[in-house]
């Protein structure tokens, strides 16, 4: 549709249309408004507030598949603390979260307008954006409150202000967004990129001969230090694999570095190193399963659709889902440390996770 400006027709309605400087299709093949062979108007405009961290970002991708199939043509932007690990070709406007984001998102107006976090400035963000319809999280007024925006958001809500009711979940976290958004969840995968066109080179990990490379997570973070395996056993799961004619890649970044040299030191075991996190991914994406804590490894090794063998004990195992790839290992005492950064008993009960456990999970789920 075609709006004039002296004459001249323009079309703001269309996806390519930036308005302070000229579109792609003009620049690149000199196209303009008037007689634009890829013309695309623009269906619903879309909101998504999804500020961090970075594996809650990633695990929240399912929703542009199921956004997309509802409302054809439409046009989503994504407001976020870590744009650079959204999917650059599947969102059409991804901002960082800041001031002059914020300062401009007021000024706009969506047809649909989603805030999954609670954090007080992305729910005061929803409650002063204009939109025909508001899912999520927004602020009360009158005492900084965040509070669901209407009853499809209750449940979420209040499995993240009660342990008992968080213990007693058993919907994982994809479904719960999506039933907060007011869909019901159908397998939706994540959408991802596994950066393969960047060339990066892989040559010094072991080779399809020497069985399938397996990688290995070894941090968890230094908020929750109680999911925490340790060195010893790692050093058997690593044994055990390659004793069973697996090839083990040790993944982590600087924290888990001087952890990883010892690994390696230890066994043998092959480390490429640290990498920036484009890189990082795509070193994931050669593996053939992964071994991994809640971490944020554990959300790109499942976006990538590898055999994920997860290791957990303070979370409620109903959260994860691994959309049927893998097998979800929990020790072998009944964990009582429940969204806890530190044990209540003195050591973790991670320590009652044997190696081999691990490891015919492995077995089961990557075979040789």
């Amino acid at each position: 549709m075609s709006e004039f400006l002296h004459d001249v027709p323009v079309r703001p309605d269309c996806r390519h249309f930036r308005g302070d400087l000229p579109c792609r299709p003009n620049k690149e093949h000199g196209y303009t408004c008037a007689d634009c062979p890829v013309y695309a108007p623009v269906g619903k405009r879309i909101l998504l507030i999804k500020l961090g961290a970075i594996g809650d970002v990633i695990r929240t991708t399912p929703l542009l598949r199921r956004l997309r199939h509802e409302h054809p043509g439409c046009f989503i932007t994504w407001l976020t603390l870590t744009p650079a690990i959204l999917p650059q070709r599947e969102v059409d406007e991804i901002l960082k979260f800041d001031y002059a984001s914020a300062l401009q998102l007021q000024a706009r107006r969506f047809d649909v307008a989603i805030n999954l976090d609670k954090e007080k400035e992305a729910c005061a963000l929803l409650l002063n954006v204009r939109a025909e319809a508001k899912f999520g999280y927004t602020l009360r007024e009158y005492d900084g409150v965040p509070w669901p925006v209407n009853a499809l958001a209750d449940h979420k809500f209040l499995t993240g202000v009660f342990d008992q009711l968080s213990l007693a979940n058993t919907q994982p976290y994809v479904q719960e967004i999506f039933e907060l958004c007011g869909f019901d969840f159908r397998g939706e995968e994540y959408v991802f990129d596994a950066h393969d066109d960047r060339g990066y080179d892989w040559g010094a990990l072991p080779l399809a001969a020497q069985g399938p490379r397996i990688g290995l997570n070894t941090g968890c973070g230094d908020r929750w230090t109680t999911r925490l395996w340790s060195t010893e056993k790692w050093i058997g799961l690593i044994h055990g694999l390659q004793a069973a004619g697996y090839a083990p890649v040790l993944l982590g970044g600087e924290a888990e570095h001087p952890r990883n040299l010892e690994l390696q030191a230890a066994t043998g075991a092959a480390y490429p190193g640290t990498f920036p996190l484009p890189q990082f991914i795509n070193l994931m994406n050669q593996m053939q399963g992964v071994v991994t804590q809640v971490t944020m490894g554990m959300h790109i090794s499942i976006a990538l659709r590898k055999p994920t063998i997860l290791m957990n004990n303070i979370f409620n195992p109903h959260e994860f889902d691994l959309y049927g790839r893998g097998q979800l290992v929990g020790p072998n005492r009944q964990c009582v440390c429940f969204y806890r950064g530190t044990c209540k008993l003195g050591t973790s009960c991670m320590e009652a996770l044997p190696a081999e456990k691990v490891l015919q999970a492995v077995r089961e789920s990557v075979p040789l």
